[in-house]
This record gives structure tokens, C-alpha cells and sequence, in this order.
């Protein structure tokens, strides 16, 4: 659902115009890679994902986009069932867009004969793809998003931070979700149940 309209409506719809044009002008390479443009009419825009690796192909996720008051405000992004547009619960969620974070080495105590310490590497994964329990709508934790800049936790990092990098901006954000959503898909996983999830590779730093 939109918020309130509080801008110029007119400038907002032409900010959001340059969004599609742009997109469009490069609409084959995008479903190349498994970006399919569904919907846009201001200000929401709906665009579905799917891995063009797998065989067959296979739809990932839907993402909805509000750009109501653009750019005074950065678009709502969600990710949600590209068939019915509800938005995912986190629980429901196909990807929850891991990221991997830096590369952490550990000191273990020497193995018995050796007097060096041991040291492991430890590389942890993050999901962009925030909620605190499973029945609550997880947001995409970024800056450029509506629900980034709104959220407790990030009342010091303003849109107006970003605003001028181009934080907010449609294709950016979809390279985003791509590339922790999309790219790591390796394979399906399928079990006896039966159940078929999406086999993921080491998430992208």
C-alpha cells in the first residue's frame, strides 16, 4: 500500500518515468539474466526474478517497489509472491539474500606436539533480509530503502545521506537483490518427502 502523497506528485512521477525508461532501455540484457519487468504504473512497480541457471528455469521471488514521493523519500521495496503480490512473511521467504561478511581468523590452543597456536578461518554470512520473528514482513536492510530509514536502529543514517549516490534507484537496488537473490542459486535441492528448495552456493561477499 502507498503512503501518503506529501510531494509534488508530478515531479515524483517523473523521477519514477526516468526509473522505467532506463530499465527498458536495457530490457533483452535484463531477462537475460531473469529480470522480467511485470508492472509499472506510478508509483508501484513490480518485477519478477528468476534464475535462468536452473533447468528448467524456475521463478525465485517477485519485488515490489512503491516510489511514492520520490526522491524526497526512498522507495518501500518487498519481496513478494510474484503471483499474488503479497508480500512474503519471513518465514515464507524463498532468499533471504545472505551476504557474506569479511573473512574472520580465530586462534585455536596448539593440537598436543605442536607449540604454535592453531588459527581457523571463519567466514559467518549475513542475510540482508531482516525481521525479529517469523510471522512479521522482513524488510531489506539497506540503505536506499523506505524501511531501512525508517527502522529504530538506523535513526542516524538518513536518506538525505544517500540521496544524491542514487541509494534509491531501481536498477541499483535490483543488482543488489541479484546478486545475493539470484547468482548464488546453484542447483535444486530435492528431497523424498517430497519438498524442492533452492540449492544456494557460498553467499557473495
Amino acid at each position: 500500500m502507498s503512503c501518503h502523497q506529501y510531494t509534488d506528485p508530478a515531479v515524483s512521477r517523473r523521477k519514477f518515468d526516468r526509473e522505467i525508461k532506463e530499465f527498458r532501455s536495457l530490457d533483452d540484457e535484463y531477462r537475460q539474466r531473469g529480470w522480467f519487468l511485470a508492472h509499472a504504473e506510478y508509483p508501484r512497480v513490480l518485477v519478477v526474478l528468476a534464475s535462468p541457471k536452473l533447468v528448467p528455469s524456475a521463478i525465485v521471488t517477485g519485488v515490489s517497489f512503491d516510489y511514492t514521493n520520490y526522491d524526497a523519500a526512498p522507495p518501500s521495496v518487498r519481496l513478494v509472491n510474484p503471483f499474488s503480490g503479497q508480500p512474503y512473511k519471513s518465514s515464507e521467504l524463498p532468499t533471504k539474500l545472505m551476504r557474506a561478511l569479511p573473512e574472520q581468523q580465530i586462534q585455536l590452543p596448539g593440537v598436543v606436539g605442536s607449540p604454535q597456536p592453531v588459527a581457523m578461518q571463519l567466514r559467518q554470512a549475513q542475510p540482508l533480509m531482516q525481521a525479529s520473528a517469523p510471522e512479521e514482513l522482513p524488510f531489506l536492510c539497506l540503505p536506499g530503502v523506505r524501511e531501512y530509514h525508517e527502522h529504530p536502529a538506523h535513526s542516524g543514517d538518513l536518506w538525505e545521506l544517500h540521496r544524491a549516490s542514487g541509494a534509491g534507484r531501481l536498477v541499483r537496488l535490483l543488482e543488489i537483490i541479484s546478486r545475493y537473490g539470484l547468482e548464488p542459486i546453484t542447483s535444486f535441492n530435492v528431497q523424498l518427502v517430497p519438498t524442492v528448495t533452492l540449492a544456494f552456493g557460498p553467499p557473495p561477499p
